[in-house]
């Protein structure tokens, strides 16, 4: 197998699949980049390079990127070192093309499909001995050239000499913090990032009905107090879209395991589900839970759809009292604010502790994931470490709540963190101290 990956073949030009052919040119690479017909993918040349947010900034990389027809040109991947399938979400659709790929692609060629929560081993089912050896996930997030993220997925089969050479050339050549996951749910970010969200939407939007919080107050408190973008929770999934949280929940609901705690959450609630009915999507239909209206003076007003009166009104600043503001002291508060994050919180690092190994072997591929994929400021093991281990777990045990997998570890370990040695190392599920890497 080669070791340089220097042309690409991107099969989809849709915003992901154009994303990585920019990402690779701008590497360097040569780039063939395809789609259904040739006005789509020149289409997707002009969005390459056009509007506010370019995603190439050397003009030079425009002129590695050649452009080519799935129906027509599959023959200009024949020379591709990696092969990246980036096409819709569809099972059947990933199987068919990956069969005319088997026919085109050079021989230990690299192929990878773009997928945030088809199994591999779906994709690959009907995929000859060859393919099931030379295939992964490469999961980019969305988008390519802002977001650090790649969670790298091999299938059961896949030779470890192509992880290596992914790996190499997408930490180095492409600058992306890679991630390594198994073949189950929503790999490692969206599984928790996801649970999260879901968990929030369902328990904050329960606090905001009753009229205990507002949804500002909640997304100040869902934010820069634990290290979380100030999106928060509502301004989040303005930016991701009810429709795509939808599919999400959806996609939980008939993959997750049985027991998983994540099942509680997968589907709307009422009131989010309802907005989704309406098409009050988020920000791609100009409002969700927020709106801005830009007036002809140069004025912006800004506004809240308020969940318990299903309305419009002004949009409320929230300044946290200066109590609030660390998450330590946000967790143990005894009041309504506190008990929603030490609900909400407790439940995201019980999930991700629980989850060691079955997602990841490791605790820093969990931490990475959430920060690259989601940037918050510490993934949950190291905000554990901040709050204090024992002191979560304690609690825990007085709620009469069972203390997850990693912190009985810990705990049996007697140890005070689950990171050392300002970082460089980690603890194990066999209770000792690994190199973190």
């Amino acid at each position: 197998m080669e070791q340089d990956i220097r042309k690409v073949a991107v099969l989809g030009a849709g915003t992901m699949g154009t994303g990585i052919a920019a990402a690779c040119a701008e590497a360097g690479c040569e780039v063939v980049l395809f789609d259904q017909t040739r006005d789509q993918v020149e289409r997707a040349m002009g969005r390459m390079t056009g509007g506010r947010s370019p995603m190439v900034d050397d003009p030079a990389a425009v002129a590695r990127i050649r452009t080519a027809v799935l129906s027509d040109d599959l023959e200009a991947m024949a020379d591709a070192d990696w092969v990246c399938e980036a096409i819709i979400e569809d099972l059947r659709e990933k199987q068919a093309l990956l069969e005319q790929v088997e026919r085109h692609r050079k021989p230990g060629s690299i192929v990878s499909t773009n997928t945030s929560g088809i199994p591999l081993r779906a994709i690959v089912a009907r995929a000859s001995v060859d393919l099931r050896r030379d295939i992964a996930v490469t999961h980019f997030f969305n988008p390519v050239k802002v977001m650090k993220l790649v969670e790298l997925v091999p299938a059961e089969e896949t030779d470890p000499a192509v992880i290596e050479r992914l790996e190499t050339f997408l930490r180095d050549r492409l600058g992306k913090g890679v991630v390594h996951a198994k073949d189950t749910v929503n790999f490692i970010a969206n599984r928790i990032g996801c649970f999260w969200m879901l968990a929030c939407l369902h328990v904050a939007g329960a606090r905001v009905l009753r009229r205990e919080l507002d949804m500002e107050t909640v997304d100040a408190l869902l934010g820069p107090p634990l290290g979380i973008p100030a999106t928060g929770l509502y301004g989040l999934i303005d930016l991701i879209g009810l429709d795509v949280m939808d599919l999400v929940a959806r996609n939980l609901a008939v993959n997750l395991p049985g027991q998983d705690l994540g099942r509680r959450f997968t589907s709307l609630p009422e009131p989010e589900a309802a907005m989704l009915a309406g098409g009050q999507l988020g920000r791609k239909t100009g409002g969700g839970f927020y709106r801005v209206t830009r007036h002809a003076d140069g004025a912006r007003t800004r506004e809240t759809f308020d969940l318990a009166d299903q309305e419009w009104r002004p949009s409320r600043e929230v300044d946290l009292a200066p109590g609030r503001l660390d998450a330590p002291d946000l967790m143990f508060a005894g009041d309504i604010a506190g008990r929603l994050v030490w609900d909400l919180m407790s439940a995201t690092f019980a999930y991700a502790a629980d989850l060691v190994p079955e997602i990841s072997d490791d605790i820093v591929n969990i931490d990475r994931a959430l920060r690259w994929g989601f940037n918050w400021k510490q993934g949950p093991f190291e905000l554990i470490d901040r709050i204090g281990p024992e002191r979560i777990a304690a609690r825990l045990d007085a709620e009469g709540r069972p203390v997850p997998r990693m912190l009985r570890v810990l705990r049996d370990a007697g140890e005070p963190a689950f990171y050392r040695a300002g970082g460089a190392e980690q603890l194990g599920l066999d209770g000792r101290f690994h190199p973190t890497g």
